[in-house]
């Protein structure tokens, strides 16, 4: 036993502290007590789960041609920007901790958050909004819009920022707009019928959907409709959230029937439209289920429920179908003619845009097994980004993992505190809030 046991350490300390108990997988309890309650009951991944999905190396000669990372001072829209792709961010890549706030909200906080002239907003489910100054590190407005008849119901917003102004659609049916340089109500709407898809504004309207899978164009000015475009409506409801996604004067919509519209912003009618979902019949395994609208020149990436689509967004057509579905939690990036996804069964892919070839696929779960030179179990992904030409990997329970552009695994690293939001790049800086809802900054 004492042999053994030294042996242990010897490769504890050769692996960079890293073993079969590093926390770094989902449900897998930590050799810290105080990470035992989120990490309980860990499963090791079933060899009868079988994929459809292979690995498939790089070809050793393949160029990735990348833009420049460039820096990033505002994150206006929840998934953004207007395409809802990201960009090659810069990062300093010190991962220290530079900043964090006191607790801004005592209740369960948004999953997305927004940064516009160095102030962070999001909100909880009581339905307060909430703005906070980085420069002056104090909440400088904190507003709830509803009475007290509502006090009891789960509020879920969504927000979208645009000059110190921010529209707010919600899961009751309102629609308002909200100044919070001078904390007043510009103007409110009742609409009835829950409001479910992320908000675009383009020019001077905003474009948000309902429940029952009908779009709408309101003046960005007073809330009023501008005109209305019904689709199909589904009587069954399932975790899919309607999708908007904008590139020019065009507004793509995915509703929950796997229905797929280009609209003309300016004339507000429909370009052209199709259909993902394998089936017409309308049950709970039949729903369409996917993720974000990715738009990027003139490729538009959308995923289903078993495969993710190419389409040209000029016309429509599909360009490629591909045979694997992204993560529906994770959205997909599209990068200089080159798609980067994590796919269901937890394969990091890339595809060229215009030839529709995989160039690489490989299974994160063996890939970081192989690089700790541990068992393989499973990891919880949480996001996606691009960081210094590099990909950046969020694990579910802080660790974050880092590979060249051709899925080589550069280094795992498990950050100082907890990541709960999902995390935005703003001035070469990491900005998330953790899981006491206190503002993380990491330099």
């Amino acid at each position: 036993m004492k042999l053994f046991y030294i042996l242990f350490v010897s490769i504890l300390i050769q692996s960079c502290s890293f073993d079969n108990k590093t926390g770094i997988w989902k449900n897998e309890n930590s050799i810290t007590k105080k990470e035992n309650k989120a990490l309980k009951d860990f499963k090791s991944i079933s060899l009868l789960d079988q994929s459809l999905e292979k690995t498939i190396p790089i070809e050793k000669n393949y160029k990735f041609r990348l833009k420049p990372a460039s820096n990033n001072f505002n994150w206006n829209d929840i998934y953004y920007d207007q395409s809802n792709n990201l960009k090659n961010f810069k990062y300093s890549e010190n991962y220290e901790l530079f900043f964090k706030s006191k607790k801004i909200s005592r209740n369960e906080l948004n999953k997305f958050t927004l940064f516009e002239s160095n102030n962070i907003i999001t909100t909880d489910y009581k339905g307060n909004l909430i703005v906070f100054s980085i420069s002056e590190d104090k909440i400088i407005s904190k507003y709830n819009f509803y009475k007290k008849r509502y006090k009891k119901i789960k509020k879920e917003l969504n927000i979208i920022v645009e000059k110190n102004i921010i529209y707010i659609s919600d899961n009751l049916g309102f629609l308002y707009s909200y100044n919070y340089k001078t904390n007043k109500i510009l103007w409110a709407k009742k609409y009835e019928v829950a409001f479910t898809s992320n908000l675009k504004i383009f020019k001077n309207k905003i474009i948000t959907t309902n429940q029952n899978n009908y779009l709408f164009y309101f003046d960005k000015y007073s809330g009023e409709i501008l005109t209305t475009i019904p689709t199909e409506e589904t009587v069954i409801k399932n975790n899919f959230k309607n999708n908007l996604s904008q590139n020019g004067n065009l507004t793509f919509y995915i509703n929950t029937f796997g229905s797929l519209y280009a609209i003309n912003n300016d004339t507000m009618n429909l370009v052209w439209f199709l259909n993902l979902n394998k089936s017409i019949d309308i049950n709970p395994s039949n729903l369409f289920n996917g993720n974000q609208i990715v738009v990027n020149k003139n490729h538009l990436v959308i995923s289903s429920n078993q495969n993710t689509h190419i389409i040209n967004q000029k016309t429509g057509r599909i360009l490629y179908k591909k045979n694997f579905a992204s993560n529906p939690n994770i959205r997909p990036i599209i990068l200089n003619d080159h798609l980067f996804t994590i796919t269901k069964k937890n394969f990091l892919t890339a595809v060229n845009l215009k030839t529709g070839k995989t160039i690489y696929s490989y299974n994160l779960n063996s890939r970081i097994a192989e690089y700790l030179k541990i068992k393989k179990k499973e990891a919880g992904f949480k996001d996606l980004m691009i960081i210094n030409d590099q990909i950046m990997i969020f694990l579910q329970n802080s660790f974050i993992i880092l590979l060249k552009i051709n899925g080589e695994i550069e280094y795992v690293r498990k950050l100082p505190t907890y990541i709960k939001t999902s995390p935005m790049v703003i001035d070469k800086s990491l900005i998330f809030l953790d899981k006491k809802n206190k503002i993380t900054i990491l330099d």
